[in-house]
C-alpha cells in the first residue's frame, strides 16, 4: 500500500476495526429503521432509513477508496463526507416531514 509510516500497520488495523464496528452499528440502525418503515409504511421512516443507509454506504466507500485504491486520505475523507452530507440531509428531511 502507499502508506509509508513506521506505524502504518497499526494505524491500518485500528482503521479497519473502527470501520467494521461502524458497519455493524450502522447496519443495525438501518435494519431497524427499515423494519419500522415496512411495518408502518410511514414515509418519514423510509427517508430516515435511507439517510442512515447513505451514511453507512459513504463510510464504507470512503474506507475502500483509501485502502484499496491507495489514494491520499483526504480523497477518502472527501468521498465519505459527501455521502455523510447527503445522509444527514435525508435524515433532516425525514424529521421535518
Amino acid at each position: 500500500m502507499a502508506h509509508t509510516t513506521a506505524d502504518s500497520s497499526l494505524i491500518q488495523f485500528v482503521f479497519l476495526v473502527v470501520k467494521a464496528l461502524m458497519v455493524i452499528a450502522g447496519g443495525s440502525v438501518v435494519y431497524y429503521a427499515t423494519k419500522a418503515y415496512r411495518r408502518t409504511r410511514d414515509k418519514s421512516l423510509g427517508y430516515l432509513a435511507a439517510g442512515f443507509g447513505v451514511l453507512l454506504f459513504g463510510s464504507i466507500l470512503g474506507g475502500l477508496v483509501y485502502e484499496f485504491l491507495e489514494t491520499p486520505l483526504v480523497i477518502g475523507v472527501i468521498v465519505e463526507s459527501s455521502f455523510v452530507l447527503t445522509g444527514f440531509l435525508l435524515i433532516a428531511y425525514s424529521l421535518k416531514r
